[in-house]
């Protein structure tokens, strides 16, 4: 495995043709953008009771707990990079947020940080300030708000 670093994050490239998951990965590998969507109930009373006691955005601290998660679960941290598998260290948030100015929503990208505090100052800062509605890499942006709507639905 070669080693690598984009976007601030580094990266392992994987050898495809000895992966365990090959064969998953070339039914989705041409998909436009592979995703896997799972839906349950999740009591989050103490998590929302921790917020307004901190005072954060639910919003923001609630995909700071989501995203932490998924860096601990391995395959959720597989990318297609320049035609190659790879294995990031961490991966990044990029989430959709309503611009009250212009009731259209952008697509913001946040650096994942360390703390929650320090995640939701940052999130809610580049969320507000941001002018544009997408940013970066276009090919690169995955749209987690469906994900959030059904979390939050039930």
């Amino acid at each position: 495995m070669s080693e690598g670093v984009n976007v601030g994050n580094k990266y392992q490239t994987i050898d495809f043709e000895t992966w365990k998951r090959k064969e998953y990965c070339q039914i989705y590998r041409n998909a436009v953008q592979p995703q896997y969507c799972v839906s349950f109930e999740l009591d989050v009373t103490n998590f929302k009771k921790r917020v307004k006691e901190n005072n954060w955005s639910f919003t923001m601290a609630f995909i700071f707990a989501v995203t932490k998660c998924a860096n601990e679960i391995e395959e959720f941290r597989y990318r297609f990079l320049d035609g190659e598998v790879v294995l990031y260290e961490s991966i990044d948030t990029s989430f959709t947020y309503l611009d009250k100015e212009t009731e259209l929503f952008k697509v913001v990208n946040v650096p994942m940080q360390d703390t929650v505090e320090k995640f939701v100052q940052l999130g809610t800062v580049t969320a507000e300030n941001q002018k544009e509605h997408f940013t970066g890499n276009m090919d690169a942006i995955v749209n987690i708000s469906s994900f959030f709507r059904q979390l939050l639905s039930i």
